[in-house]
Order: structure tokens, then C-alpha cells, then sequence
């Protein structure tokens, strides 16, 4: 009785050991927690109905549904995200998160996946007469808070001294509205957000056709000791770009294959 028990025993230990290959994310459970700004569109927002769409979460969906495991989408103020994610609140940010040094302190990039720059937008008309960066001293200037944009600005405070004055917003629906009522005079925005929220409001506004600093890189960001679950989301996220997966995605969002993974 004794052999018995000992060998049961060893097939208890075994058994939750793990003497295979099942994903664990997370310790206390089975779910893939997403950081997102929830109003950031195209990437992760609401539409009419409430409901959380947008191309990163398409294909955080599909990763999730490849690797067998469910996602929990959680919203952030995304200039928190650094505390948000080191806290373990969160075990990703997937919401067009550029790559940037700084972020780099805390995040654990996967592999950039697609482009994106700094651009400026004014209302029709260009009453302001802004034609570059060096058009801003004066004017009211806006962008979200926690962007790229709002780290070039302050990162060059001599630009910065020049505005009238310097707004952030807790998302871009929000700047544009300001915009649309001549509260803020221009916007600093990432363009792939800026596109798509003048798409919405046609005629409204334009682009000037400059970028702002240098263009930058997005990718997934994960803590910076998650390295098993940013090597298996990036496996499954190449074979997505292989299949041709990534790309019916992405033309579904903008009409355009913008993955820039190599196939």
C-alpha cells in the first residue's frame, strides 16, 4: 500500500507540474490581460454600439484564439500605462504603442509590426497659416496625453515655450472635438489615429504634410520579465503574416496591407 501511495503521489506532482507545453500567461489564470486606450481609433474603441473593436483588437483576437486562451481587454489611462503594466494589472499594451526609449525602460517589445509618424492637423482652410513646426509659436496646441507627440513636445521645450498654450487630452475623439470649436488651433497627432478620425468627420479638417520628429515603429509592448509570453505571441503572430492572416485584417481597417513583417 505504501509502493501505491508513493507512486500516486508522483503522478500528482507530475500532473501539475506540467510535463507538457500548456501556455500559462498568467499564474492565477488563463486570461491574457490587454491595456488599451478605449477610444482610440482605429486600434482599440467603441463603435455605435458599444462595442470594443479595432484592428489591434482583430488581431489580438485571433492570437488569443490561436493559442487556445481567453483576453480580457482593460481599459487604461493610457498615460498611466507604465504603472499599469509594472503593477501587473496588465500583461500587455496592444494600441498602436510606438517604440520609443523611454518606454523601452519597462516594456518588452515584440517585433514592430507597422509605421506610423507625428503629423500636424488644423481645421479647412488653414486660417492659421501653419505650414510646418516652426508655424506653432502662438498657437493653441494639442494632443493626447501620453503619446509620442506629447513626449516631442516636451523633449523640446524651446518649441514648447513658444506655444500660446499646450492641451492634452484624455483621447483624440476628444482633441478633435476641441479642435472642431477653435479651442485648440492645431493638433499633433499619430497619423494613423489622425486619418481615421478625419475620415469621420469629412471635410473638416487637413493634413500638413510634414513629420513631426522622426517616424516611429509600433509593436506590442509586455513587462519586461514576460519573455515566454512575448516569444509565443510573436510566433503565432508570424504565422499570421505568413497565412495572409495580418494582411486581410489590416485592409479591412484601412484598405491597405500596412504589416510590415516580412512573409
Amino acid at each position: 500500500m505504501r509502493k501505491i501511495f508513493i507512486m500516486t503521489m508522483l503522478l500528482m506532482v507530475m500532473t501539475l507540474t506540467g510535463c507538457d507545453n500548456d501556455f500559462s500567461p498568467n499564474v492565477k489564470s488563463e486570461t491574457i490581460r490587454i491595456g488599451l486606450d478605449n477610444e482610440y481609433a482605429p486600434m482599440g474603441f467603441h463603435n455605435e454600439r458599444g462595442e470594443l473593436v479595432g484592428f489591434d483588437v482583430d488581431l489580438a483576437k485571433e492570437v488569443a484564439k490561436r493559442l487556445g486562451v481567453n483576453i480580457e481587454f482593460v481599459s487604461i489611462d493610457w498615460a498611466k500605462k507604465e504603472e499599469e503594466i509594472t503593477s501587473g494589472r496588465i500583461d500587455m499594451l496592444w494600441n498602436g504603442c510606438d517604440i520609443t526609449d523611454e518606454r523601452k525602460r519597462y516594456l518588452l517589445y515584440s517585433k514592430p509590426y507597422m509605421d506610423n509618424r507625428q503629423i500636424l492637423i488644423i481645421k479647412k482652410g488653414n486660417t492659421q497659416h501653419i505650414y510646418s513646426i516652426n508655424d506653432l509659436e502662438g498657437k493653441v496646441v494639442g494632443t493626447q496625453a501620453g503619446s509620442n507627440s506629447e513626449d516631442y513636445v516636451h523633449e523640446h521645450e524651446d518649441l514648447k515655450k513658444g506655444f500660446e498654450d499646450f492641451k492634452t487630452y484624455l483621447n483624440y475623439k476628444e482633441a478633435f472635438e476641441d479642435l472642431d470649436k477653435d479651442l485648440v488651433d492645431v493638433l499633433i497627432v499619430d497619423e494613423i489615429a489622425g486619418r481615421y478620425e478625419m475620415a469621420r468627420r469629412a471635410g473638416k479638417f487637413e493634413i500638413i504634410e510634414i513629420t513631426v520628429g522622426s517616424a516611429t515603429e509600433i509593436a506590442i509592448g509586455f513587462r519586461k520579465d514576460n519573455v515566454e509570453l512575448r516569444d509565443k505571441v510573436q510566433k503565432v503572430f508570424d504565422d499570421m503574416v505568413k497565412d495572409g492572416t495580418a494582411k486581410k485584417i489590416s485592409e479591412q481597417w484601412f484598405q491597405a496591407d500596412l504589416i510590415k513583417l516580412k512573409r
